[in-house]
Parts: C-alpha cells; structure tokens; sequence
C-alpha cells in the first residue's frame, strides 16, 4: 500500500503574520482617542476603551491560535513519518492483512483530517482579518454616526447654543438685527463678540432656532421683555403684569354682561402677547385705560320713519343738515320716506363690545283668521265679527348685542303653552265709490319745493313750517291728494284761500295760498280731482301751493307718504 506524501508546511498569510502587530497598533490608537477629542465624551471614551480591549484579546488570541496550529501541524508531519519507516511493514503478515490495513487507513485518515485543518488556515487568518477591519473600519463609523462636526458658540463670553456651521449662526445674527431693528424703528447691528469653538455634538445637543434668538435678544440691551395688548395690530399698552392689562379688558365688558350672558368678546382684534418692545416705552396703565375708553367719530345708519325730516334727523345726531346730505350724495330733499336709510355720525367707541344672552320669554301667537264676505261693506273695509283670543308660547333666543344694542336674535327653542282661537273677520266686497279715501297720497301739483317741513329762516327770523312749499305758477291747477271730504273751503289767516279734506282715521290735508277755490264745504271729492288754484294770498313771498298732512291734528312731514 502506498502511504500519501506529507504535504509541505503551508504557509501563512503575510496579512495574517501581521494581524497581531495591527491589532496592538489599533488598541494604542483606541486608547489615545479620547484624548484626540476636544471635547471630552464619557459615552465615547467608554466605547473606545471598550474597543480597545476588544482588541488586545483578539491579538493574544491569534498569538495562541499561530503557536497551537504550529505545534500540530509538526506533530502530525512525524507521525506520518514513522508510519513510512517501516513499522508497518513490520507490522504486515497476510494473515493480519485485512486489520492491519484497515487500522492503517483509519490513522492515515486522522492525520490527513489534522493536516486538512491547518490547510485551512486561510479560513481562520479570514476571520481574524475580517474582526481586525471590523474594528478598524467601525469604530469611527461609529462615532461619525454618532457625532457630529458642531460649533460651540459664545457671545461676549456667555453661551449662545450649539450649531452645525458659523453660517448658521450668523443667518441668525441677521434675522435678530431685523428684529431689533423693526421693534427699535431704526438699523440695528449687533456688535457682541462672538466666538466659535471646534466639537463633535450628538444631535440632541445642538440648539433649536428659537433658543438661539433668544440668547442673542437677550444681549440686546435696548430691548426687553414685556406684555403688550394690541388692538387691530396697534399695541395700545404695555405692562410687566398680563392681569393688569385683563383687568383693563374686563372694565369694558363687564358693563355689557348679565346673568344670562353665555359669551362676551370685542369686535376689534384684541390680543395680550408677551414679546420685545424697547426699554424706554413707558408703562402707563391709565394712559391705556384711557385710550380704551374713549370714542372716536364713526359712521352709522338712520331708518326713516313716519314724521321724520331731514333737518330733524341731523339735529337728533348733532350734524347740521349740510354734514347730513355729504354724508348721503343719493338722498334728495324734495324726497324722504319710512324705511329710508341714511347715513349719519355716530361716536363710535375706540372697543366696540359684543355679547350673546341666551333669554328665555313669552311670545303671543297670533289669532287665525277666518274671512266672511259682507256685499254690504265696501272693497277694502273690514270689521271684526268675533275676536279669537291670542296663544301663548315659551321662546328660548340667543341674542346678539353689540355696545348694548341688539342686532340680531336666534330662536332655539319655541313650547306652546297655549293655543290660539280663530278670529271671524267680515270683509267688504261693495264696491267703493271714487270719492273714498284709498291711504295713498299724491302730488296736489308739480314743481319743485321751495321750503322743506321743519325749521326754517324766512322773514328774518327763524320759524317751524308745517308743510312743504311747492313752486307754481299762478291759476295752476290743484288736485285733491287723496278722496275724502272736503270740511273747510275758504279764507284762514296766514293761509290766505285754502281747503281742507279729511281723509278718516284721523288724516287731514291743507292746500294754502290758492287764488281761487273750485270747491266748498262738505263736498266729497275723489283722488286727482281739482279743488283750487295756485296763489300767493296770506303769508306768501310769491306763487306756490302750499301742502300739509296731518294726523291727529299734528303736521308730519309729507314726504314721508307721497311717492
């Protein structure tokens, strides 16, 4: 049998011959680099030391593993040696042949298992070298990962935060100059000393944008902290306490809230932040109550109603009747009805209060109608038959206020506690004679006014006219404003020739100054019809008709009802 030939010794990898001395190298460099940072870590001196630890056992270990596969790789190269000298066949006879040779194998086979290993060796120096550039390699991964370049600022020797770059922190030097320089009204630079000291930072350390602000504004000293309460983005006050200005807030709503108040609030923008201002802005409290307290001129709307005048109106909002017409270019004084509306000067509070009560009353319902024609009535004329008696409800409302004045109401909820009961109303369907007054009222000429309801100057004195003076020409003809009857035809002093018609419920219409009457007394006339002709007797500077409509006795304005 022929024995296998002893491999050569193999040999070892120059990059394995050299682990040993790396890694001794690696845990020197290890063990220095806490040192090498500026900035001492304890976490990451910890990890360093921990490597290199890490690394002087790997270069015992590989030492041991060298010696160890020396050793055996000799001890196996003289056992194959003395098997080829001769002790086996020493050893042969034929008889023994089969177990001899078997047991023969079995050692060969054992040996070249021991001789497989150590030509594997390029496998362990694999694995060394892989844990050595491991070590190598992730180590300052590590802390780069970890650890970042950073900066560690300081102005005028008080610390300032952490940054990433010195552009960082001198974009933010810029913005504060901004700040400064708007909060000032003038150019601010900002002249502390800074300084910038080299250093790695974990990311939690470096500081946010706002606390680096902050630390500049602080080394302003024209600026300081305070609390400003602003209206419409004017600030209006300033104090070191937020109560102070709250209380100054709650004089002003506190008038305006009841019991039933459930929200409250101004209809200007009010705010109390907490922000810069320069130092020498004085803290007066009562300067501010002051301003909050007082009213400016504004603007505000008038509805017409019945009786009203223009000179009367602007009198009720102490305008003269120039400011009122400026006020309102589309508005004509030959003309003025209810439900007009006009503009007119208010004093307007500086804070406008608003409010929402929630109340809770009794409204009436209605009676439902029930119509009977009566062909003895006339069109338009109706009377009660039987009157039904009024329901009652329970109204919940939220209503709206502002400075104390409603503007609007909300229904939330309406109970009937109790129901109404029909009204039987007869209704006439005769028809009406021409002569029948029809609540209209029309012009009894037309011309211009040349004197308006109301106060007025005329004979060198100052005197209430109780109509409107209408220019026309002499004999012009004047019709009846509405039908009626006529209860006075004639002479009356200072009316000069002048007819009165009643129209019922209580309306009266006077046409003056006439040249001559076309009717008399007791005469019913329709609407349109003529009744006199225009004159300038009684107390009259020329030719016109003058008109009224009475109610109850008492002038109104007649531009209220004519169209």
């Amino acid at each position: 049998m022929k024995l296998p030939e002893m491999p050569a010794r193999p040999k070892l990898p120059e990059g394995l011959k050299k682990l040993p001395q790396a890694l001794g190298k690696l845990a020197e460099g290890l063990k220095k680099l806490p040192r090498a940072l500026e900035k001492p870590r304890g976490a990451l001196a910890r990890l360093a030391g921990r490597a290199a630890a890490a690394a002087g056992r790997a270069q015992d270990g590989a030492e041991v593993l060298l010696r160890r596969a020396g050793d055996v790789y000799e001890r196996a190269a003289e056992r194959l040696k003395t098997l080829a000298g001769g002790r086996l066949p020493f050893l042969y006879r034929s008889t023994d042949a089969p177990e001899i040779r078997e047991t023969a194998h079995r050692r060969i086979h054992r040996h070249r298992m021991v001789l497989h290993v150590l030509d594997s060796q390029h496998t362990l120096s694999g694995i060394l070298t892989y844990w050595a550039i491991a070590l190598i390699i992730g180590v300052p991964l590590l802390v780069s990962t970890v650890y970042t370049p950073s900066y560690l600022v300081e102005v005028n020797g008080v610390s300032a935060g952490v940054v990433k770059s010195k552009a960082d922190f001198e974009t933010l030097v810029e913005q504060v100059e901004r700040t400064a320089g708007r909060i000032l009204g003038q150019e601010y630079t900002f002249d502390g000393a800074i300084t910038y000291t080299r250093a790695l930072s974990r990311p939690e350390d470096f500081s946010s944008t706002q606390d680096i602000k902050a630390s500049l504004m602080g080394q302003i000293g024209e600026v300081m902290m305070c609390y400003l309460l602003t209206v419409d983005g004017t600030v209006v006050g300033v104090s070191d306490r937020e109560e102070d200005l709250q209380a100054l807030l709650d004089e002003l709503t506190a008038p305006y809230e009841t019991e039933n108040t459930v929200e409250s609030g101004f209809v200007q923008q009010v705010s109390i932040t907490y922000d810069y201002i320069p130092v020498d802005v004085e803290q007066d409290l009562e300067a501010t109550r002051a301003t909050l307290q007082s009213d400016s001129e504004g603007e505000a709307t008038y509805t017409v109603v019945a009786g009203d005048t223009y000179g009367g109106i602007a009198y009720q909002h102490n305008m003269s009747l120039t400011e009122l017409m400026d006020l309102n270019p589309e508005a004509s004084l030959e003309r003025l009805m209810p439900g007009d509306v006009l503009v007119v000067k208010q004093a307007v509070p500086y804070l406008s209060v608003w409010t929402t009560d929630r109340v809770t009353y009794t409204e009436a319902i209605e009676c439902p109608v029930e119509e009977v024609e009566d062909d003895t009535m006339y069109e338009g004329t109706s009377k009660v038959l039987v009157q039904g008696e009024e329901g009652e409800s329970l109204v919940t409302a939220d209503v709206s206020y502002v400075n104390g004045q409603e503007r609007s109401r909300t229904v939330v909820d309406t109970q009937t506690l109790r129901e109404p009961t029909t009204t039987t109303m007869a209704v006439g369907t005769k028809e009406r004679p021409r002569t029948m007054p029809t609540g209209t009222y029309i012009w009894p000429i037309s011309g211009r006014i040349n004197s308006y309801f109301g106060y007025r100057t005329i004979f060198g004195g100052r005197s209430y006219h109780s109509g409107l003076d209408i220019d026309g020409y002499h004999g012009q003809t004047i019709v009846a404003s509405d039908g009626g009857k006529v209860t006075y035809a004639g002479w009356k002093s200072g009316y000069g020739y002048i007819v009165i018609i009643s129209h019922g419920s209580g309306v009266q219409t006077y046409y003056a100054h006439c040249s001559s009457l076309l009717v008399s007394a007791g005469a019913e006339v329709y609407q349109g019809q003529a009744i006199a002709r225009v004159g300038s007797t009684g107390r009259s500077t020329g030719d016109h008709c003058h008109f009224e409509i009475r109610i109850n006795g008492t002038a109104v304005n007649p531009l209220s009802y004519l169209p």
